[in-house]
């Protein structure tokens, strides 16, 4: 008996080592659809979540929100803060085959600050010229001081991409990208999937536990949760707030949820084409008679039934950079109407272009019922989130809703909107003071001199009001109980490192 309970626990290991591996795939829920997957070229915050798995960056953040090294693996400012030196790391792939080196560092920091199409110049404005000053050592030099550069390599100016697929693609790059991340480029189908795979030759490979990570945009959050529940997804991101109850109560599911650095906001055309001629455009009056009319603490209650935070600038009141000198306003529709008088309207056609996603519907519907009583007679326009964008940068709308995800150091929630040449300045502002102020900041080592300058910019703003800012909202995740070792990222990433599934 013992020898045939031995040959039949050989037979037993034999056939399991002729069956093929299980491979797991980790399902993740969307809110949109992401935008060009080019780091160069896009600006989707769902995006940066399919690069966060896809493109390792020079630097990324902790827990905490401090730099930390990932292609990078140490960095020194020279004294007067013009020089910025890195060390890249040894032994790294691009999903090609070919080695990064600093070669290819130079060629992605250049591609970012040349490429016709890409948004990333404002970000890199301050680089004067980058080199390579050894085969894994890299040196910025700077026009002036710039203590923002290494935030913005933190995110998509410090994605560093293949330089062979870079140039033979040029700006379409985008349809079959390839980084260094620790999962590469499958296959996209627009509005349906974008699907990724386990890259054996990751650096850091062990902490890649699963297979093949597949991104599902669904702007229906009682879909997306459906589906969750179903077992077709593994992760949702940006669950709606009443489903938060729903899914803590349920015995399969995980919830999780964080405050990001950014902010919900509605941009206004000021001078972005034909379409920036109509009223609101041209009297700020009237932009603040609107931003009046809102409620923004109702919005909070009844949106996401408590969980975001009011707010009328890029920095959420919580900030250090917040400027208490100018407080979240309380609603006051008599002033609102009494501004609209000044204008020369008791009553004004706008139409407000938003998402299609179930809970910016929800907030625009809201804010349309608030500004009514102020004489706004609010048409909305509901799209696809790439689309809102696309319009937006073509100026082919008069008032658009989008959010930003938030940055670790302050310039990066304010200078690229509302400076001259800012790299996603939409609303086409343009305010040469405002430039020097946001452009100082940028350049002192001082927060206080920085805080100084940043106050005196949103004074301007406040006033002219390009961007009206509404709050800043919470990430909330539901996932199965299968997912291990996730947790959620203070940016709103979804990191996948450590993360199983069972």
């Amino acid at each position: 008996m013992k020898r045939i309970t031995a040959l039949s626990a050989a037979l037993l290991a034999s056939a399991l080592m002729a069956m093929p591996a299980m491979s797991s795939e980790l399902r993740i829920g969307l809110n949109d659809d992401a935008d060009v997957l080019d780091p160069a070229q896009s600006r989707t915050f769902v995006g940066r979540i399919v690069y966060t798995a896809m493109c390792d960056k020079l630097v990324d953040i902790d827990q905490d929100m401090k730099v930390v090294p990932q292609l990078a693996t140490e960095w020194a400012w020279s004294e007067e803060g013009k020089v910025l030196t890195m060390k890249i790391r040894d032994g790294v792939k691009f999903h090609d085959g070919e080695m990064l080196d600093a070669a290819a560092v130079v060629a992605t920091i250049e591609r970012n600050m040349t490429l016709p199409e890409s948004r990333r110049k404002s970000e890199l404005s301050s680089v004067a010229k980058v080199e390579a000053t050894g085969p894994l050592e890299v040196k910025f030099t700077l026009k002036s001081a710039d203590v923002t550069l290494l935030a913005q390599l933190s995110d998509r100016a410090g994605m560093i991409v293949a330089p062979k697929a870079a140039k033979e693609l040029g700006a379409n790059f985008g349809s079959k990208p390839v980084c260094a991340g620790p999962f590469k480029f499958v296959e996209r189908i627009q509005q349906d999937r974008i699907v990724l795979e386990k890259f054996a030759d990751y650096w850091d490979k062990d902490k890649v536990l699963v297979d093949k990570v597949t991104y599902l945009p669904i702007p229906d959050t009682t879909v997306k949760l459906a589906n969750l529940r179903s077992g077709d997804l593994d992760m949702a991101e940006r669950i709606s707030a009443s489903d938060a109850e729903s899914v803590k109560s349920d015995a399969n599911l995980t919830y999780a949820d964080v405050i990001g650095p950014g902010y919900m906001a509605m941009y206004v055309n000021i001078g972005n084409g034909p379409r920036a001629d109509n009223p609101l455009g041209k009297d700020k009056r009237l932009r603040q008679a609107f931003s009046l009319a809102i409620d923004r603490e109702a919005i909070g209650q009844i949106v996401f039934e408590g969980t975001s935070k009011a707010g009328n600038q890029p920095f959420p009141p919580s900030s250090p950079w917040f400027d208490k000198d100018i407080p979240v306003p309380a609603r006051d529709v008599e002033k609102a109407k009494q501004l609209m008088k000044e204008a020369g309207y008791e009553k004004l056609d706008i139409e407000l272009q938003h998402a299609n996603n179930t809970t910016q519907t929800q907030m625009m519907q809201v804010i349309q019922s608030m500004v009514a009583e102020a004489g706004f007679n609010v048409t909305l326009k509901a799209t696809e989130f790439a689309t809102l964008l696309s319009e937006q940068t073509a100026g082919n709308y008069q008032l658009s809703r989008s959010d930003w995800s938030g940055r670790i150091d302050p310039d990066g929630n304010i200078h690229q909107f509302v400076t001259c040449k800012g790299g996603i300045n939409d609303v086409k502002y343009c305010n040469p003071k405002v430039d020097e102020l946001l452009n100082a900041a940028r350049a002192s080592t001082d927060d206080a001199v920085r805080k100084e300058k940043y106050d005196a910019a949103m004074a301007i703003l406040d006033e002219d009001m390009p961007i009206i800012y509404l709050g800043h909202q919470p990430y909330a995740y539901a996932l199965s109980k299968k997912v291990k070792g996730w947790a959620p990222s203070p940016d709103g990433m979804i990191r996948l490192l450590g993360v199983s599934k069972d």
